[in-house]
């Protein structure tokens, strides 16, 4: 049964978490009395199907369903989870939680993404605290997998445990914050950042683009990977982590930053800031920047993934639960591979790169290896099918983004060999190329040819039988 979401408020961050559980398959329902909410979530949602898909490679759940509601209450009925993200104004936010709590399911989670209110604070005055916590995420959600917990005393730890459950489904690193704190975990760190990049600006030492560059350039890249401390780690060198200190420590104690101090944001300082800003980012609107910034975290994020590290390790986890669907009809062309061609795919000429063609047809090919029954256990158990022969015809660009779809049909399967013939379409049904591809048994103990099991080769049979009274694909 598909689950449903409450997201009370529409912005930035409320459209996002939407895109997250809307493209992971959750009906989703938003209320926010912004006039314009429905238009801005419709943008939000333009860039999130555009970005999201390309960091997996199996297709994603059916897409939820939208409901744009005009009372919290309509829309907080019969939800799993709701989440607030209404602005950060402690009282506004009380106020809503006393609504929701007055028409929720009791056993839905109701998460906050406030940046800088402690749960305890959000709790006050409500009569049923227990499932009110803080889940706070990182722009943009969609992207982004880090959302910080924040529990209180109130909340028992099954409801931090499901709560963690259900932030995992979404493909998400849920960051159990184990005491309440202003501004949390991240934030904290953001905020020193934030105050000396300040005083930078405001001492003429620096404009935003000089400090951007340097964290974009440099620290930045490590921390995306590895974070602070391991990164310092490999600073100390085959003495690690207590060399580092003991060499760098003492700096500790120079006046190299004013964190301890803020410099007041006067009219002059806050248009210095905003004038350099707006020179750094040029013509560019906020929609194009957010599609230049989904598309350089979905390159990092999947070298990351090819290397099964940090961020990319929990997409490999995620895509893991994604089980894909097997062709429900065999009579006729197999749906095999539906999916986005990721950013990474293509070349200096703007299209797909051919090799990547070699691997949606292998892919498509590994679905009908699981349909007759050759499947993950089946290869546990010491048996697979190779690729001998794959003959590709390129018939039209492929370009990242696109969405993708491949009909796959049988054209022998007797004995060892398996022959398999696969047409790529666009979301147009324009035929975009093709791939005949012959496959044999093997023993992977002795990586020769040997005969299937029975079961396996019947079901190969059966369908080889049924494809070879269909017109040939080839002709097409």
């Amino acid at each position: 049964m598909t689950q449903t979401a409450a997201i009370i408020g529409g912005g930035v961050i409320g459209g996002g978490w939407l895109a997250r559980f809307l493209l992971n398959g959750w009906n989703v329902n938003l209320y926010d009395p912004d006039p314009q909410a429905e238009r801005k979530i419709t943008a939000v949602l333009k860039n999130a199907r555009h970005a999201l898909p390309m960091l997996y490679d199996v297709s994603l759940p059916r897409e939820g369903k939208l409901k744009i509601c005009s009372t919290i209450q309509e829309a907080v009925a019969g939800t799993s989870w709701i989440q607030e993200s209404v602005p950060e104004r402690l009282d506004l936010k009380q106020k809503v939680f006393l609504e929701i709590i007055l028409a929720a399911p009791k056993d839905a989670i109701i998460g906050s993404s406030t940046s800088g209110f402690k749960p305890s604070e959000l709790q006050e005055g409500l009569s049923c605290p227990d499932t009110v916590l803080v889940a706070h995420p990182f722009n943009p959600v969609y992207l982004l997998p880090l959302v910080e917990l924040v529990p209180s005393p109130a909340n028992p730890v099954f409801i931090v445990n499901v709560a963690k459950e259900i932030l995992t489904s979404l493909g998400m690193f849920p960051l159990h914050v184990r005491k309440e704190i202003d501004a949390h975990i991240a934030d904290r760190f953001l905020e020193a950042v934030w105050r000396e990049g300040l005083w930078l600006i405001k001492d003429g030492i620096a404009t935003t683009q000089e400090i951007d560059d340097a964290i974009r350039y440099g620290f930045g890249l490590r921390w995306a990977q590895m974070g602070l401390f391991e990164t310092y780690r490999i600073a100390g060198g085959e003495e690690g982590m207590a060399h580092f200190i003991s060499q760098f420590g003492p700096c500790l104690q120079w006046p190299w930053t004013k964190l301890m101090d803020v410099p007041e944001l006067t009219d002059e300082l806050i248009q210095q800031v905003a004038s350099q800003s707006d020179a750094q980012s040029g013509n560019r609107s906020i929609r194009e920047l957010e599609r230049l910034r989904d598309n350089n975290l979905i390159a990092i994020l999947r070298s990351l993934k090819n290397e099964n590290t940090a961020a990319g390790a929990l997409i490999n986890e995620h895509e893991q639960t994604i089980k894909p669907e097997l062709p429900s009809k065999i009579n006729g062309a197999m749906a095999t591979i539906s999916r986005v061609i990721p950013s990474d795919w293509t070349d200096y000429n703007g299209h797909m790169n051919e090799s990547r063609y070699g691997q949606i047809f292998s892919d498509a090919a590994d679905i009908i290896m699981q349909t007759v029954g050759a499947n993950a256990d089946y290869i546990r158990s010491g048996l697979s099918y190779f690729t001998v022969d794959v003959q590709i015809k390129f018939l039209a660009e492929t370009h990242a983004g696109s969405s993708i779809h491949v009909k796959s049909f049988v054209l022998q399967g007797e004995g060892k060999k398996m022959k398999l013939f696969h047409q790529m379409f666009d979301e147009d049904e324009a035929l975009l190329a093709t791939g005949e591809q012959m496959l044999i048994h093997v023993n992977l103990e002795t990586r020769r040819a040997c005969e299937p099991h029975a079961d396996v080769l019947e079901q190969l049979e059966m369908i080889a039988a049924i494809h070879t009274t269909l017109p040939d694909p080839r002709r097409v």
